[in-house]
């Protein structure tokens, strides 16, 4: 695999900060395979919860986000090694923000579903 021009520029940051960024880019995919696996029990596993298709909207909007936070966290990592190579301040995300209000709204979402399946 060819190397990419941006890992041919600046100064190759100390390892452990490289495999750290690696570690935390691991765990953002972790958290999206968990925020796939909720989509897929919610369409397999909820035949008593609320209208089917708002349960299959809210399936659909964690498999969207866990596509989404896949593509962030590798754009992340990538502008996190760049700013290391270069003595750069680490950037900010918007990930952390996103994903904390998605889920919140789909949590949100799912306890209405049970209030409303209990009265």
């Amino acid at each position: 695999m060819r190397e990419p021009l941006w890992r041919q520029q600046g100064e190759e940051p100390d390892y452990r900060f490289s495999l750290a960024n690696e570690r935390t880019f691991l765990a953002w995919i972790r958290t999206a395979l968990g925020l796939l696996a909720g989509g897929v029990v919610l369409d397999q596993f909820s035949t008593k919860l609320g209208p089917h298709s708002i349960v299959m909207s809210l399936a659909i909007v964690f498999g969207m986000l866990a596509a989404l936070l896949c593509t962030m966290a590798y754009v992340r990592w990538r502008a996190n090694e760049i700013a290391m190579r270069h003595s750069r301040r680490l950037p900010a995300t918007m990930a952390i923000p996103l994903i904390a209000t998605a889920t919140l709204g789909i949590a949100a979402a799912i306890v209405l579903l049970w209030v409303v399946k209990l009265a």
